[in-house]
């Protein structure tokens, strides 16, 4: 059993991690959190009785939805409602195998909630449910829903409480029995990933100080358990999600981790600078957010213009580039894009990118010590001379986010062309964001970076003839030109000196 806890605060909720969250080595205690609440819990086939797993032979996906009917606050990232009471989803694996004589779900349906359930059989008491024909991914697939009152879930948790905690389990016996308060719960079961998933939400703590005080401790043999500690941050849009805090695996983590990055230059950096995002394991998990979103991690980055981004190179189809950059490619660019041009004759401010961050693969383990590290290739423009014979300039951090998005969006075709107010407007409308945060060091307190660029020393008083090395570079130029020129003629002259002279000495030698 997985079991993964996220707690939703409000954006201007007082937090003190010190006081409210405090980790040990195998329990982490929290007090006074005002906060909603979900707790997932995922059971593989290895877990459940056999019995409920033959339930479910002919069924490719079961999503069952209960909800309370006392009225409650809903918090973003779950906003989702249904009406008050139990509701069954289910898609068959084949048409042809849905037989009142096979049917299993009704039964099921029964055993879990309750006898007095009015399920005949699935054939009698379900309803087909409506589904766009261009969403599905097998038209022999029935799809069928079932709607029943239900006050109490009573039955269900003391089902999952008999099935998955042992008799001697009280800690167990207690987490579980806690999903009878809840707000709401889902179930859901899908074939291909042979596993069942326990969701269940809580709007407000249980006490009466609504507040919550509990322990946090390892339960069962997975030996950890995931907890997040979240807020709702300000967004730029009024239909996008941001979300930041604290995250921490009990049994695992000896304290608090944020979802960080830093940004740095790789040195010397020269006039082919690489910027390095090195990002904290913890904020390389997927975000918790709605199941049917699609998740990547992404860096927006904006650029003055002294320095540039090649958008061929980092538009490259080589799999071969991208993989040591950990990189999976530019996504959206906009503003001064020019390779060649110097900064003293571009109008614009500089340019913007968005670029999509490879993630570790299954193979790939990240310690906690470690890092991932995500580098991008960068050119510096030529600058005007200076005294030094350098150049300052300044570079902000980079974004980095989360994004996820619940509609089907092709994300390596650009659909901008133009230079925009932000990146919240290269995703469709209903996206979420979880962003990263900086990981900076306390005594600085600055996102900028500051390096130097190689130029042209100039005179410290101007007309000095060996001391401006702009004066230096054009006197040389002259000099060569002069040179070479002078060398050519001398050639000619010779060969036009030795060509009739040669022609008498051969007469005279006829």
């Amino acid at each position: 059993m997985k079991r993964r806890i996220t707690y939703i605060t409000a954006a201007d909720a007082e937090f003190d991690p010190s006081k409210q969250a405090i980790l040990s080595k195998d329990t982490l205690s929290i007090r006074g959190l005002d906060a909603a609440k979900e707790e997932r819990f995922t059971f593989n086939s290895a877990e459940l009785p056999t019995k409920l797993l033959d339930n479910l032979h002919h069924t490719r996906e079961l999503h069952i939805r209960w909800s309370t009917e006392r009225n409650y606050d809903s918090v973003a990232p779950f906003l989702a409602r249904i009406s008050p009471g139990l509701q069954v989803y289910h898609i068959s694996s084949n048409e042809s195998e849905l037989r009142e004589d096979t049917d299993r779900i009704c039964p099921l349906v029964q055993n879990l909630f309750g006898d007095d359930i009015k399920c005949i059989s699935q054939k009698k008491s379900f309803s087909e449910a409506p589904v766009l024909v261009e969403r599905l991914s097998s038209l022999s697939a029935q799809h069928t829903q079932f709607h029943h009152n239900l006050p109490s879930i009573d039955r269900f948790v003391q089902f999952i409480r008999h099935s998955v905690c042992d008799l001697t389990d009280v800690q167990c016996a207690d987490i579980i029995s806690s999903l009878s308060s809840a707000d709401s719960i889902a179930i859901d079961y899908d074939a291909t990933a042979d596993t069942i998933t326990l969701s269940a939400f809580w709007s407000q703590p249980l006490s009466d100080v609504a507040r919550w005080t509990e322990d946090i401790n390892v339960v069962g043999s997975s030996g950890k358990v995931e907890v997040g500690l979240l807020s709702n941050e300000k967004s730029i849009d009024a239909e996008d999600l941001t979300l930041g805090g604290y995250l921490a695996v009990v049994g695992q983590d000896s304290k608090l981790k944020h979802a960080t990055y830093v940004s740095t230059f790789e040195t010397p950096t020269g006039l082919h600078p690489t910027m390095k995002i090195s990002i904290s394991p913890s904020a390389l998990v997927q975000p918790s957010a709605p199941e049917d979103t699609t998740c990547a991690l992404h860096t927006y980055l904006t650029l003055p213009s002294t320095i540039f981004a090649d958008k061929y190179q980092l538009s490259t189809k080589d799999h071969l580039f991208l993989n040591s950059h950990h990189l999976k490619g530019l996504r959206a660019v906009s503003g001064e894009t020019d390779l060649e041009a110097p900064d003293w004759v571009l109008p614009s401010w500089g340019s913007n990118l968005l670029i999509e961050i490879a993630t570790p693969i299954d193979n790939q383990s990240i310690n906690d010590s470690d890092s991932w590290d995500v580098t991008i290739p960068l050119h510096l423009r030529y600058l005007k001379p200076s005294e030094s014979g350098y150049r300052p300039t300044s570079i902000p951090w980079p974004i980095v986010f989360w994004a996820c998005s619940a509609e089907d969006t092709e994300m390596g075709i650009n659909p901008f062309d133009r230079v925009d107010l932000g990146y919240d407007k290269l995703f469709p409308p209903k996206t979420y964001f979880y962003h990263l945060h900086p990981g900076i060091d306390t005594a600085e307190r600055v996102l900028m970076q500051e390096i130097q660029v190689p130029v042209l020393r100039a005179a410290t008083e101007g007309g000095r003839l060996f001391g401006d090395a702009g004066y230096q570079v054009e006197l040389g130029t002259v000099a060569a030109i002069l040179i070479g020129f002078t060398w050519v003629l001398w050639k000619l002259v010779s060969s036009l000196r030795s060509g009739p002279r040669n022609s008498i000495d051969a007469k005279k030698r006829k």
